[in-house]
């Protein structure tokens, strides 16, 4: 509406299933509280927010955030999961750890269905680079 800029986070949990089956359920299930939290406590403006899209998916909307703003969050996100010190011996960073799609826009630069194939191809390439990172895209 105020052609500002618009952020959006796809968010990860690396080798989730491997988490579930290395140590149960239970434990997936206080992980999944764990990471959430971490994410909305990342969030800092009431405009900001964050849902879980899929199993161990999350979606962050970040509005009037430019891409360094978006960086930004991303990095604070992946620090503060990682401080959470989950242990997760089935993943090769013996922590949980997170992949992150980044794309930030300006109104009008791409259609609705558009931002969300950026932003998962943006998680893909994440974690096709090796997981626990997050790569980023900005239209022009």
């Amino acid at each position: 509406r105020n052609k500002s800029p618009l952020s959006i986070l796809l968010i990860d949990i690396d080798h989730f299933k491997k988490f579930n089956d290395t140590y149960g359920h239970i434990a997936g299930d206080d992980a999944l509280r764990s990471v959430a939290r971490t994410i909305a406590d990342a969030l800092n403006r009431p405009t900001d927010f964050v849902a879980r899209y899929g199993g161990e998916e999350f979606v962050v909307v970040l509005p009037d955030t430019d891409l360094s703003g978006a960086e930004h969050v991303a990095q604070e996100i992946m620090r503060t999961v990682k401080s959470l010190n989950i242990p997760h011996n089935a993943s090769e960073y013996e922590f949980l750890s997170l992949s992150i799609g980044v794309v930030s826009l300006q109104a009008g630069t791409l259609k609705d269905e558009e931002v969300l194939e950026q932003v998962d191809a943006c998680l893909y390439e994440a974690k096709k680079k090796g997981r626990n990172r997050y790569v980023v895209f900005q239209t022009k």
